[in-house]
């Protein structure tokens, strides 16, 4: 193949389709298909997705060293196939900051939404949480729009009108099918290089090894040609796992598991950043609708962003499918848990209390910018299907923590706002909402008694991922501007892992652009594709001197 991308998620879906226009490509994605699962296409089922803990579901739990719960994508279309659904672009300055072309990325966010991008239908939850947000404050209210804006908005979805999801497996659908193979199923293990020697300077990727369905090993390679490249879109987890992998990261972390080294990249892993969320609960006297992610508000000199979901699969399943789910993984994997019989019995009675099978609610969450704390990323096995230790730090920089403080108090004046009103207990105070995430076990750290009553705490105790997690291959520390990395030849990572900030209120409609974005940077100058041609350009003498080099 002229091109093997390693991972058929948000970033690596648009990026083969884009270089199948003129190049052979291989997608190689170790989960499934998102079609024909409804758990995956329909709005309803969201939180049953994200609480799967089966050994083949698209969503796969792991738990940061900091004793926060998240999921990866194991499926194709990675993270757009799992998440909750919120499409919005960047900020302008993060493409500037990046050093993108500006009229290629408008041009290719077009591309990406003409497929995949819809205005939602906004009913009376989001209504509401939209009209509290303009009354305490949070303007200029933008109406529905793409663009990343200060103030309150209506963004996109890839939820269509039905609540069907689009993920970005659709995008496929721009591809040459005559040029491009995406097998499912298929597992990584790591990515293959020539030795260093007088023909080669670097290391050079020819090719990967992986594990299909059955745990059959093979191999897949490039053609001999110098535009060739493997390229990595696993993700901010996936992408800096099989780099150490391959060889390639901290030479003595690589030596402890006894991994040839390739190439010693110490900041391979490093910066692994992820945006908490802090939320309240809200049950609601009167039925709301079910819908994901659709009102944002972005108060003005803050450092936080304020979303809202809504409806009983979200919010009373959530959190049964925690306190439920959870416990029977740790009480799989024999990992210790705060999470006992006795502390899941309390949470579904505290769940109960407020909850009957009439109920409805929805949850505020506000989300930190950035942010500014990260962590690391470290191989726990030589396997690429376990999980690597993540740590991200939250709230280590005392920025971080004033943000979410910033982000809960206007979550609170926004539900004691009179627009709000009619969708809460008026006999319910805020207080009350505070002790009930409280006693949910939404993670697994300890629990203060000041948290009642220090919002300070309370962000720090309740602290959940939004899934924005994001670094590990950063650009000018692993990677350059047009994310080749560094010391090695014919392998890029385009992905979340390359961020040095989450893009805008939710990165999938950045990462999505990114990759039609780089497939076509890529394919600028290439020739077009003809086998027989590229046969003949380079004889078999030379493929011989290529594959003398294969350790």
């Amino acid at each position: 193949f002229d091109y093997i991308i390693i991972g058929g998620g948000t970033a690596g879906c648009p990026l083969a389709a884009t270089l199948s226009q003129n190049a052979t490509v291989l997608v190689l994605e170790r989960g499934g298909s998102p079609y024909g699962d409804s758990n995956i296409t329909n709005v309803g089922n969201f939180g049953s997705t994200i609480s799967d803990t089966s050994p083949h579901s698209a969503s796969q739990i792991f738990i940061s060293e900091d004793g926060v719960y998240n999921t990866r994508a194991r499926v194709l279309g990675g993270g757009s196939a799992i998440n909750a659904g919120f499409y919005s672009r960047a900020e302008p300055e993060f493409a500037r900051d990046a050093g993108w072309d500006e009229d290629l990325v408008r041009r290719s966010y077009d591309w990406v939404e003409s497929k995949v991008a819809f205005e939602p239908p906004v009913r009376q939850w989001q209504s509401a949480v939209r009209d509290g947000l303009v009354e305490i404050g949070v303007l200029p209210y933008n109406g529905f729009t793409y663009d990343h804006v200060q103030g309150t908005k209506i963004g996109g979805t890839i939820f269509d009108d039905q609540g069907r999801r689009h993920t970005a497996a659709d995008l496929l659908g721009y591809a040459n099918h005559r040029t491009i193979k995406v097998y499912l199923h298929a597992t990584v293990s790591r990515i293959l290089f020539t030795r260093r020697g007088r023909r080669w300077a670097n290391p050079r990727a020819y090719g990967v090894v992986f594990e299909d369905a059955l745990g059959i090993k093979k191999r897949a390679f490039l053609r001999p040609h110098p535009q060739n490249e493997v390229i990595l879109t696993a993700g901010a987890l996936g992408s800096p796992q099989l780099m150490m992998l391959s060889g390639i990261g901290p030479a003595l972390h690589l030596k402890s598991h006894g991994i040839h080294l390739v190439l010693d990249q110490p900041n391979v892993g490093q910066g692994m950043a992820d945006n908490p969320m802090n939320l309240l609960y809200v049950p609601s006297p009167v039925p709301v609708e079910i819908s994901l992610i659709q009102v944002v508000g972005i108060p003005p000199g803050q450092n936080t962003y304020i979303e809202t979901a809504s409806g009983l699969s979200f919010a009373y399943s959530w959190a049964q499918g925690f306190a439920r789910d959870y416990v029977t993984f740790f009480n799989q994997s024999g990992k210790p848990s705060s999470l006992t019989a006795e502390t899941m019995a309390k949470a579904i009675d505290t769940v109960h209390a407020y909850a009957n099978t009439s109920l409805k609610g929805g949850v505020i969450l506000e989300k930190v910018k950035g942010p500014l704390s990260s962590g690391d990323l470290k191989l726990r096995s030589r396997s690429p299907r376990d999980n690597p230790s993540v740590t991200f730090n939250y709230f280590k920089d005392p920025q971080d923590l004033r943000g979410c403080v910033e982000g809960m108090r206007s979550i609170v004046n926004m539900i004691n706002s009179p627009s709000f009103a009619r969708l809460r207990y008026a006999n319910l105070p805020v207080q009350a909402l505070v002790d009930l995430m409280l006693n949910l076990p939404v993670n697994l750290r300890p629990r203060h008694v000041s948290s009642s009553i220090s919002l300070e705490q309370f962000c720090i105790d309740t602290v959940m991922t939004i899934w924005h997690y994001h670094g590990g291959c950063q650009v000018g520390k692993v990677v350059d501007r047009d994310y080749r990395v560094v010391g090695v030849d014919g392998l890029r990572v385009i992905d979340g892992s390359t961020f040095l900030k989450s893009p805008g209120t939710n990165p999938q409609a950045t990462v999505m652009m990114l990759g039609r974005y780089m497939g076509m940077r890529i394919l600028q100058g290439r020739p077009p594709v003809n086998l027989r041609r590229l046969r003949g350009r380079f004889p078999a003498s030379w493929r011989r001197r290529w594959h003398s080099h294969i350790p």
